[in-house]
């Protein structure tokens, strides 16, 4: 059976998000990576110089929906402002290129 046929099948959905407040130092994306793991997400999160965080994530849109909604509060400790979320439709910078299945992982050394 093919991935088109099956109808339990969603196709990967691609999002970036940027979460603002006190999120770094907090151990967010060591936090995030368990989670999106746990929900089966491929992608990656990172530290921004501008004191965010920042992740881009693939999988069924639900299950990225759950991740945003992680994000919201994240691991205890951290101090979520906002979580802006951007649906991507096709890959588009070099660091969007992420294969479906892959694992999510942190990205960068800050």
């Amino acid at each position: 059976m093919t991935e088109l046929s099956d109808p339990n099948y969603q196709k990967s959905q691609r999002a970036r998000l940027r979460i603002h407040g006190r999120v770094q130092g907090v151990f967010y994306r060591k936090s995030a990576e368990e989670k999106a793991n746990s929900l089966g997400l491929s992608g990656w999160v990172r530290n921004m110089e501008d004191g965010s965080v920042e992740a881009f994530v693939l999988g069924p849109s639900d299950v990225i929906e759950t991740f945003a909604s992680w994000c919201k509060t994240g691991p205890s400790g951290a101090r979520v402002d906002t979580v802006d979320l951007v649906w991507k439709e096709a890959v588009g910078d070099a660091d969007e290129e992420v294969e479906s299945g892959s694992r999510f992982r942190v990205s960068g050394h800050w």
